[in-house]
């Protein structure tokens, strides 16, 4: 039997990517899908691209409405901005629905924290509690008894899945880490602003959100849970002229010494035996070898996140890497791992 789903904010280009990936689930009966902008015309006049799938013709776009589509789907993915998707959340679980949220609204535990990084009132302070981080690798347990999933984006997954090992296993130290991530512009979303125009972005690069990005709030989150104490690291996010992807370097320093051969090569072995038993068998995590470094092109379109690291004797830092597709484990394909974990799935059913 398959799992009447909806999509709440279906145009954006998570909301898209979404789709697309619902589309092709086999245990999935995407019912609904909304937005403002294109209510009343089908999927097929909005993305030709999907004109060719079944139902594609008749699937109408509609107002998002809270009643409609807890009325029609057990579980709701909320492609919608910071602030929008807690008004359909409430009422959605209030309802008895389940909710993905791929917005920021529900990843952080704290109210305080929400109205520092976000400027206003936390919307629905009541669900913080409950909801679960969405990062499969490090919170599956959690998910097939989730009412709420609050799926985490591109910064924030690039930057935990390499540190929250060597975090556990106190092989680094806590302070002085530095993370320079670059993006490509469908991270900034489906909108209209002069920034993310194509005269503007091309043949451009330029950070931005410095030095108190968003993001921040729930990386440094999850770093201090870790860690086992308050964690607040140095992060300078970048937009780079590219459709889809993102890279991430993050310079830290380790434990123990390694200005003398023994030590380098003691904790070569053991960064190896961490990684591995951390992602060695994960699905979406791909530990590259000796010589090889993360490139976003070997994970476009896919749910793979590509990790490696280096020592570096000659400073005595630890240099840590990723790369991942932003649309895609950075959003829509991480919600749908997530909604597997719910249903007890496969975690790679619909993905690739």
């Amino acid at each position: 039997m398959k799992i009447i789903t909806a999509i709440a904010g279906a145009s954006g280009y998570s909301g898209e990517e979404l789709v697309k990936l619902l589309l092709h689930h086999p245990s999935v009966d995407l019912c609904a899908i909304t937005s403002r902008q294109y209510a009343g015309q089908s999927l097929a006049q909005v993305f030709p691209k999907f004109a060719h799938l079944p139902g594609a013709g008749k699937l109408l776009f509609s107002e998002p409405n809270a009643a409609s589509l807890a009325e029609k789907a057990e579980v709701i993915f909320l492609a919608l901005p910071h602030g929008v998707s807690a008004e359909l959340a409430v009422p959605l679980i209030d309802a008895g629905r389940r909710v993905i949220d791929l917005s920021a609204d529900f990843r952080l535990k704290s109210a305080q924290v929400y109205r520092e990084f976000y400027g206003q009132e936390h919307p629905a302070p009541q669900l913080l509690a409950e909801s679960v981080y969405g990062l499969p690798e490090l919170y599956r347990s959690r998910l097939p008894q989730a009412r709420l999933v609050a799926s985490p984006g591109c910064y924030p997954t690039s930057i935990l899945l390499p540190l929250i090992p060597l975090l556990r296993e106190q092989v680094i130290q806590r302070e002085g880490i530095v993370v320079n991530s670059l993006s490509g512009v469908s991270g900034a979303g489906r909108k209209a602003e002069l920034d993310y125009l194509f005269v503007e972005c091309n043949e451009s690069m330029r950070p931005y959100g410095v030095p108190k990005h968003r993001h921040l709030s729930e990386i440094e989150q999850e770093l201090s849970a870790a860690a086992g104490q308050g964690m607040v690291i140095q992060f300078t996010p970048h937009l780079i002229p590219l459709n889809r992807g993102m890279i991430t370097t993050i310079c830290v320093r380790p434990g123990e010494s390694i200005q003398d051969a023994p030590g380098l090569d003691r904790l070569k072995k053991r960064l190896t035996a961490i990684f591995q038993e951390a992602y060695g068998n994960e699905p979406f995590i791909r530990l590259l070898p000796d010589k090889a470094l993360p490139d976003s092109k070997n994970v476009s379109g896919t749910n793979v996140v590509e990790i490696a690291w280096r020592l570096d004797a000659r400073t005595g830092n630890l240099l840590l890497m990723s790369a991942l597709d932003n649309l895609v484990k950075g959003a829509s394909g991480q919600a749908v791992q997530c909604f597997n974990g719910l249903y007890g799935l496969p975690e790679t059913t619909g993905l690739l």
